[in-house]
């Protein structure tokens, strides 16, 4: 096991990359336990102080995490690490709120799962002039397509911490959320994007929601904005291989990967070149391909030098820990300057599913809401919403 992980090389040769934490942060300790357990024990040390590096209340200027990303589906997996820790705060909740039914209990308990992990990154948003530290809070995934409802939660998010950030989705209806919440002053994570026109869409409202904020003297000095691409949820969820085989044209793994970069190294290009105040976000992430009989990891190698955030689950970074050859990763500098090769992109311009997402106005807003990547995610995250309600319903049924 090498000194440092792979993510600590990426950002060694890539100012202005942030590092963030993909799950609950109320998990950390015990998936740090986890990974002990699992390890050679000539490891153990090593791991100890790479995990210091990751997270540390005593030097949190210094961590490697510089914020981090949760959704339903992390929040429901911080539940389910540890239930009788969250079966005591429902408890304590119902204690101190008569009369709630399960739906009330579900969102009270679901603000508790963000309360409890952006306490944790109060110190870093602090010390760090309240530019990183932040927690993504997502509004409920299941109000996706009603504005109003995505307001009004996002605005009660807003009150739990100074570092929440509102998660608020790309569909027809979002952008205008994000115009408004910006407009106030309210930092926003764009999530369910897959493709160009939401991307830029994302940054257009957000600066027109800055110019409003401008114009009304609203303080910002607790405001960023950052935009999400899914990335594999884009080329694996959303069917980029099915697409290609409809035009007789074979996909592999690598072509899937490379689609997927070349619409998140051009939004990261557009947005630089236009000065939009948004920072790119790179998500949903996998290993891969495999090149000559070697392991790649192309999803981060190609955003080698980028100034983006990569946001990264517990699982690829286990994966990055206790990768077989690190030896073989080589982070160049600038590396996501460099577009995928022609003939790749030659092939994936011949398929509509990719033509589409890399053009700025290959879709409408009304269309994002039907996109098949955007509808599959937003049905899972709904799901998992729904099992945090079924959770809660337990914990009121024990009373």
């Amino acid at each position: 096991m090498q000194e440092r992980n792979l993510l600590e090389d990426l950002v060694a040769v890539s100012p202005g990359m942030e590092i963030w934490w993909d799950s609950s942060p109320v998990i950390f300790g015990n998936w740090c336990q986890k990974m002990l357990a699992k390890a050679d024990a000539g490891d153990r040390d090593n791991l100890k102080h790479q995990f210091t590096r990751m997270y540390n209340l005593d030097d949190p200027m210094g961590q490697l995490f510089r914020g981090v990303t949760t959704n339903p589906p992390l929040s429901l997996a911080a539940i389910k690490d540890d239930p009788a820790r969250w079966q005591k705060v429902a408890a304590k909740i119902l204690a101190e709120n008569e009369g709630l039914d399960t739906e009330g209990l579900f969102w009270l308990l679901y603000k508790q799962v963000v309360k409890q992990g952006s306490d944790m990154f109060l110190p870093l948003f602090e010390a760090s002039g309240y530019k990183e530290g932040f927690l993504s809070g997502q509004v409920d995934p299941r109000s996706a397509f009603d504005a109003d409802a995505m307001l009004a939660q996002a605005l009660e998010i807003h009150t739990i911490n100074p570092n929440v950030m509102i998660k608020v989705p790309g569909t027809a209806e979002g952008y205008g959320v994000i115009e408004e919440l910006t407009s106030r002053g309210i930092a926003t994570n764009n999530t369910l994007t897959f493709v160009l026109s939401q991307l830029l869409d994302c940054a257009k409202s957000v600066m027109r929601g800055l110019e409003k904020a401008k114009a009304n003297g609203v303080d910002l000095s607790k405001w960023r904005s950052v935009i999400t691409h899914m990335e594999a949820r884009y080329g694996d969820l959303g069917g980029l291989r099915e697409a290609g085989a409809e035009k007789g044209i074979e996909i592999t793994e690598g072509d899937v990967r490379l689609a997927e970069l070349a619409i998140f190294k051009k939004a990261y290009r557009t947005l630089k070149e236009r000065d939009y105040q948004s920072k790119m976000l790179s998500c949903s992430l996998r290993l891969g391909p495999t090149v000559d009989g070697k392991q790649r990891i192309w999803h981060l190698e190609e955003k080698a030098g980028a100034d983006i955030v990569v946001t990264c689950p517990p699982s690829l970074i286990d994966e990055c820990i206790n990768f077989p050859h690190p030896e073989d990763i080589k982070f160049e500098e600038n590396r996501i300057a460099v577009d995928p090769p022609k003939e790749v992109m030659d092939k994936l311009m011949q398929i509509p599913y990719f033509s589409r997402a890399y053009d700025e106005d290959g879709y409408t807003r009304a269309e994002y809401n039907t996109h098949p990547a955007l509808v599959k995610t937003a049905e899972a995250f709904s799901k998992a919403t729904n099992e945090m309600v079924a959770f809660a319903g337990s914990c009121l049924a024990d009373v």
